[in-house]
């Protein structure tokens, strides 16, 4: 019984602080042409609202007319998510972009 509360009230207390949520994690998809060199075109942009990026995969898509990039990314301000992204759409074409909460599993196989 007394192992049962005091695993409960950790419990409660690690959701209460948001302990494993880790904040200004993001994981950005960007999806360019197939005719844009990507190297280092999103590195200013990228170098002004993160602290830390890291290009995790380049895959194709769309029969393989279109670049998709995935960084995995901390942000110095999460409160400027509009104004980042729209930094970006200014480079990739107005093509699409996402940015979600960074996974803290990589699952593949």
């Amino acid at each position: 019984m007394l192992f049962t509360l005091v695993l409960g009230g950790m419990s409660m207390l690690y959701i209460a602080l948001r302990m494993g949520e880790r904040r200004g994690c993001r994981t950005l998809h960007i999806t360019v042409p197939e005719d844009l060199d990507y190297t280092g075109v999103f590195d200013p942009v990228l170098e002004r609202y993160a602290s830390h990026y890291e290009l995790k995969q380049v895959r194709t898509t769309n029969m393989g007319s279109l670049f998709k990039l995935t960084y995995d990314l901390t942000l110095r301000d999460p409160a400027r998510e509009k104004a980042f992204l729209d930094d970006l759409r200014l480079r990739n074409g107005n093509l699409e972009l996402s940015l979600a909460q960074q996974e803290t599993v990589s699952a593949g196989l």
